[in-house]
């Protein structure tokens, strides 16, 4: 598969086009995307990198770096941010790019990430895979976060869900995190869906989680809308059954899909499927009824 390889904000990537995208991976650190684009506009991130955000952490400083990332959820210090600073190895076998990343022995995982062709154009499937490299069972959700660039806003999907004949049951909840505030801005309910606003002029984080319906989230940002699909099963899902969330503060927003928790034996995976998508939408407000004529 041809490519090109290029510094971008200081990170080494190698970019491969795939269906009508240009998908960026890091040599250096990972399993990471670093950059996605339409070769529309192959120039236009819709990912943002940040190389100066970082955590200390007991194994090491750990940095965000931006762009897509596989973690295990529930979240955990240190757990989850195990540090994933060393080069990565990419297998290349027809049009499928694997990366691998390097085990995470604390921890008992092994993280891979695989990028194929979707079935339509300017979309990718990227199948997210965490193996069990310890020597008992763990529990853990496959949770893959996107950074996105800023000044757009994330839409989730909250239609009516039909629980019972008479609709006398609740079906729908939202998840709000301790430094959550119900009344922040950023956060607006427009009918069926639930808009989260990036604003760099507001320090403070907020968090929601929901159970999406239908089973996707997307984010908007300077006439290019940026989808995450995925399938939703009959299972338990963490952070009270969430299996969307969002993140923002004043630098970025990340849009983030979790699958179901599972007991993974050794040597067994646990895997979760997104289905990316990137499509020219201009003019897109954050307003129901321009939702549903624009997105369906």
């Amino acid at each position: 598969m041809e490519y090109t390889e290029k510094i971008v904000e200081g990170y080494r990537l190698r970019i491969y086009p795939v269906n009508k995208l240009l998908i960026g991976i890091p040599l250096d650190i990972g399993p990471r995307i670093l950059y996605i684009a339409s070769l529309e506009k192959p120039e236009f991130n819709l990912f943002s990198i940040i190389p100066d955000i970082s955590i200390e952490t007991p194994e090491g400083t750990w940095k965000i770096h931006g762009g897509h990332r596989l973690w295990t959820s529930p979240e955990a210090m240190p757990r989850s941010y195990s540090l994933d600073d060393k080069p990565v190895e990419l297998r290349i076998e027809r049009d499928e790019i694997e990366i691998v990343g390097n085990p995470e022995h604390a921890n008992n995982v092994l993280k891979k990430i695989r990028v194929t062709p979707g079935e339509e154009d300017y979309s990718v499937k990227v199948v997210h895979e965490i193996i069990n490299i310890g020597r008992w069972p763990l529990e853990f959700s496959c949770w893959a976060i996107s950074v996105m660039r800023s000044n757009g806003f994330a839409i989730i999907p909250f239609k009516p869900r039909q629980v019972d004949h008479h609709g006398l049951l609740p079906d729908r909840f939202i998840v709000a995190w301790p430094y959550t505030r119900l009344d922040d801005p950023r956060i607006k309910l427009r009918g069926d869906y639930i808009i989260v606003h990036q604003d760099p002029g507001v320090k403070n984080p907020v968090k929601i989680g929901v159970r999406a319906n239908p089973s996707w989230i997307a984010y908007w940002v300077e006439g290019y809308l940026f989808k995450k699909s995925f399938r939703e099963e009959d299972a338990v899902y963490p952070d009270f059954g969430s299996s969307v969330e969002v993140y923002t503060n004043d630098r970025f927003l990340e849009l983030e899909t979790l699958g179901p928790l599972r007991r993974i034996e050794p040597g067994r995976s646990n895997i979760h499927v997104e289905t990316w998508s990137v499509k020219r939408i201009e003019g897109l407000g954050p307003h129901e009824k321009i939702l549903e004529e624009r997105l369906g």
